[in-house]
């Protein structure tokens, strides 16, 4: 069982229930989930104790760290943070899961561990939520860690087999994304939930521990009708998988094995039957890259003998489709809420798809 402990950020008057509100102010929790983060969890915190906003909660999720996490997250002064401890690492999935089950906001604000947030983070997040009960998401402006002019994301793109990439991501930033404007979905790295609609769809899928289950709760947001809101004054900075290795043998596991779970899950049938056309498009492209130098592909490659590269991709496609049956069983739940048809659904994620040379051949 995890264990609580309240170096709590949470005021007395918050201890009721779920959903509180502060007057007019809506309480915002926000959730950061670390594993063995200690050298981000000062900058991360403090951009959260520097919030405008003033109706908020911190809850902290240690996911069973052993680099002296937990030591100093017990040590913050009192009113600083409500820290869950798990005895295991639950992943992003479960961990965020964990904090937002303990948490009590109208709104969930989840923000990475290696990340940090602009002080009127949360408080742009909440005004384009509160404008319009349609939207159920918000998405951020992230900028690459020390590097104002350079995106790490606005919102995310997804690609012809459900593989979610940064709108924009390592573009300069500019006018482009100066403007408030629908997106498909956030990057839950920096991103606010609504609780209401959290209640109605569901949590992130524990079973994809890590990657692509911010695409999943996202798409399966969509379908259930909620909009998602890209908010240009909600900006935050992060160090790109500064929790885990950027192209590491663990990432490209998971993300091909759970962007088969999101075709399966989420995508409408004629997309989902033509995804693996793409997929071995994708493949052949990121060979490509490989071969001459390019991309994440290439980053991979370097420290991974071709065997081992295509061991990973037997392996995910193997897991992923050990848990078929579960996930086609998934799938018909998300279809009985939805209030979009496949054919709206697919016009969406056209509108909303990174492009194949984007996706094979950069970082």
């Amino acid at each position: 069982m995890p264990r609580v402990s309240h170096t709590g950020s949470t005021a007395a008057k918050f201890a009721a229930r779920p959903g509180t509100r502060d007057g007019d102010r809506p309480l915002v929790s926000v959730i950061v989930v670390t594993w063995n983060g200690l050298a981000y969890l000062p900058d991360c915190l403090d951009s959260l104790a520097a919030q405008t906003y003033p109706a908020l909660e911190v809850v902290v999720v240690d996911n069973g760290s052993t680099d002296g996490s937990v030591e100093y997250l017990r040590g913050q002064r009192a009113g600083r943070l409500h820290l869950v401890e798990s005895p295991s690492n639950l992943g992003f999935a479960g961990g965020n899961n964990l904090g937002i089950r303990a948490s009590k906001g109208v709104y969930l604000a989840l923000l990475n561990n290696d990340a940090t947030a602009d002080p009127e983070w949360v408080e742009a997040l909440v005004t384009a939520a509160e404008a319009d009960p349609t939207v159920g998401m918000c998405a951020s402006r992230i900028h690459v860690w020390k590097r104002p002019d350079l995106l790490d994301g606005a919102g995310l793109l997804v690609s012809g087999d459900g593989i979610g990439r940064g709108r924009g991501r390592l573009e300069a930033d500019g006018e482009r994304f100066d403007s408030e404007a629908d997106v498909l979905l956030p990057s839950a790295c920096a991103a606010l939930y609504r609780r209401s609609m959290l209640d109605e769809i569901g949590l992130f899928d524990e079973d994809f521990f890590a990657y692509c289950e911010d695409t999943d709760l996202g798409l399966r947001a969509r379908i259930a009708g909620w909009r998602c809101r890209y908010v240009p004054g909600a900006v935050a900075w992060h160090h790109y998988s500064g929790s885990t290795a950027p192209h590491s043998p663990f990432k490209a596991f998971h993300v091909e094995r759970n962007r088969i779970w999101v075709v399966v899950k989420c995508f409408p049938p004629g997309m989902a039957a033509t995804s693996l056309a793409y997929t071995l498009a994708r493949y052949a492209l990121q060979l490509y890259a490989a071969l001459s130098g390019r991309g994440a592909a290439a980053k991979l490659a370097a420290q991974q003998t071709p065997w081992k590269l295509a061991g990973i991709i037997v392996r995910a496609w193997w897991a992923a489709l050990a848990r078929l049956p579960e996930m086609w069983r998934r799938r018909r739940a998300i279809r009985s809420m939805s209030k979009v048809s496949r054919r709206a659904l697919a016009r969406l994620l056209r509108a909303h798809r990174v492009g194949l040379g984007e996706l094979a051949l950069r970082d």
